[in-house]
């Protein structure tokens, strides 16, 4: 808890829409947030101490100073925070990454004006249409400009007394068919600046008014028998057409919307921008962001929004959203979707997002492998109900033949991976018959009284290879070791995935494709291989140590001490008689030679 006079600070706290800033004792800005309402956001860091986590209890504690702004609006509080945090940067605000100049498509202010590429957007009364997160996207478009409507891309200064004075000579651009030659009065400033007015609405996504106005101008030239016009016009329009079939998601109705999605893990966050004008995709980003003080995901996606609508100087009145968020502005409305056109963009922009997240997870564990192994475990932790991370995982399954040759098998993952060092077998002692609840209860029991009588430490988890029967008995193990609170056991049913917990008679589903699942299958299907190889093996020696009972003169004690020598009935057959002198005497040796000749 910070030392300094906090209810006094929070006094002069008004309860009104605005930005909050905390300094440390040197006078540091060290974490900038918005609120609703100041009073109670910022009264909630002091009076809500013990809800607070690790990372922010400690912002509190150095907390000597605090500072606020006040807003009209939410809406202004949120831009604020976010061109705020961009130009301080402060130690404990999220960091936005990926911050790097975009390009702009920009339509000069000038006499016949150029429309070119651009990275700088200067206030010179140019019109700016982006920024464009991909380079490629901004090609594609230029290039259906250029296919589309001749442009000029000299810089000269083509006014009109340097027209009419014949300044000026057409060029190559003008031969190729690039240009219509506007600097000798080829082509009018009236009909150029008609195709600057279709490229702007191009550009903001209005291309269903420009096919329009094509289109009439392709019935007007053929009217006029202007065969040839017409035709140039067609080859337009069929470009355009075809630009708007590859661009178009939605019905054209849906337009001026913006779409945000999120995907998080513990330590970063991604969020996905489409900006839709016409039914098309005009602009579309993801970034990524890292968290400093475990931030919700309304938290971030509310910064994130703020950053796209500044960055791309959106004027959108409506954001469709995965989720309802904490933001009250009549200005502004936030749509979750449930069906329809606008649940498609949703998700498609979920699409965008859960890839991009795992790109770029899978770039960092490539670098990084003890990430991969720190994300897993967080996500059983979640997925499990778990109070700790899995560092430790056993997992049990029992084998038999008919009710004969019962053993136990434990497997060991550590850090998510299978520690075949700690496999363990374990001849079943105190079960007669075929009880699979017994045999799991004694294997149980004797792997953790071991484990406590050498003060070694117990898994975080341990899984049961069964179902309910089986979870019980395992339990009732742990009971009587006074550790059944210590660690979490669980159970999984053979067929249909289903994971039991104990006292709890509804099963718990995982996804099919959920990492956690498919560790746990690795866990059961090695434990049931390791289990199967040592029960056949008992099963082997068992079958063979009964036929070599059969000799006469060879009973248990001698069938014992050859197995023990041999292995195998193979080589007892290749032995020779001195070899066999060491377990058999010679009448022995005799009955065992015709016993196999």
């Amino acid at each position: 808890m910070s030392s300094f006079d906090y209810k006094q600070a929070l006094a002069d706290i008004p309860h009104k829409p605005g930005v909050y800033q905390y300094f440390d004792i040197d006078g540091t800005l060290m974490y900038i947030g918005k609120a609703k309402d100041l009073k109670n956001r910022v009264s909630s860091y002091f009076t809500q101490d013990k809800q607070l986590n690790g990372k922010t209890r400690v912002l509190v504690s150095k907390i000597r100073k605090i500072t606020f702004t006040i807003v009209d609006t939410e809406i202004d509080a949120w831009l604020l925070e976010n061109n705020l945090i961009k130009k301080h940067q402060p130690k404990y605000n999220i960091m936005l990454k990926d911050d790097k100049t975009y390009p702009w498509i920009v339509i000069k202010k000038e006499p016949f004006p150029r429309v070119f590429p651009t990275r700088k957007a200067i206030k010179d009364g140019s019109t700016y249409f982006g920024p464009y997160a991909s380079v490629g996207m901004m090609h594609t478009i230029l290039d259906l400009i250029k296919e589309t409507y001749p442009l000029r891309t000299c810089n000269l200064a083509l006014t009109p007394q340097n027209i009419s004075q014949g300044k000026f000579k057409v060029c190559l651009e003008y031969q190729i068919g690039n240009c219509k030659g506007p600097c000798e009065a080829y082509q009018s400033e009236t009909d150029y600046l008609q195709n600057i007015a279709d490229i702007k609405d191009i550009l903001n996504g209005k291309i269903g008014s420009v096919i329009k106005h094509l289109k009439q101008n392709v019935e007007l030239a053929v009217k006029n028998l202007d065969f040839e016009q017409a035709h140039n016009l067609q080859l337009k329009l069929n470009t355009l057409e075809k630009y708007q079939s590859k661009s178009t998601v939605v019905n054209s109705s849906v337009t001026n919307i913006d779409v945000v999605s999120i995907a998080s893990d513990e330590r970063y966050a991604f969020v996905n921008y489409l900006k839709i004008m016409n039914g098309s995709i005009i602009q579309t980003q993801t970034i990524e962001i890292k968290k400093r003080l475990d931030e919700t995901d309304e938290e971030l996606l509310s910064i994130a929004i703020a950053e796209f609508r500044s960055r791309f100087k959106s004027t959108s009145k409506e954001i469709i959203v995965p989720f309802d968020l904490p933001l009250d502005d009549q200005s502004l409305k936030l749509t979750v979707p449930k069906s329809g056109d606008r649940k498609n963009l949703l998700e498609l922009s979920q699409k965008n997002v859960l890839f991009f997240k795992k790109e770029k997870l899978n770039q960092y564990e490539k670098l990084n492998p003890d990430l991969r192994t720190e994300r897993i475990l967080g996500q059983m932790k979640a997925d499990l109900r778990l109070t700790q991370l899995p560092y430790h995982i056993e997992c049990f399954d029992n084998s038999n033949f008919q009710g004969k040759y019962p053993v136990s098998a434990i497997v060991v993952f550590k850090n998510a991976k299978p520690s075949k060092k700690d496999y363990r077998h374990f001849n079943v002692k105190t079960v007669e018959g075929p009880n699979d609840f017994a045999t799991m209860q004694e294997a149980v029991y004797r792997r953790y009284k071991r484990m406590l009588d050498e003060n070694q430490t117990l898994p975080q988890l341990i899984i049961i290879d069964g179902g309910k029967g089986q979870l019980s008995s395992a339990l009732s193990s742990l009971k009587k070791l006074g550790i059944d609170k210590k660690v979490t056991v669980i159970g999984i049913a053979k067929r249909l995935e289903e994971l039991y917990y104990p006292n709890d008679s509804l099963p718990l589903y995982l996804d099919k494709k959920s990492e956690t699942l498919k560790i746990i299958q690795q866990l059961r299907d090695e434990a049931h291989r390791f289990g199967i190889t040592f029960h056949r093996k008992k099963r082997n020696q068992g079958t063979l140590k009964t036929e070599l009972e059969q000799i006469p003169g060879i009973g248990k004690t001698t069938a014992d001490k050859l197995l023990l020598k041999f292995k195998s009935v193979k080589k007892i057959k290749e032995a020779t008689d001195k070899e066999l002198m060491e377990v058999l005497n010679l009448k022995q040796i005799k009955a065992l030679k015709e016993y196999f000749a």
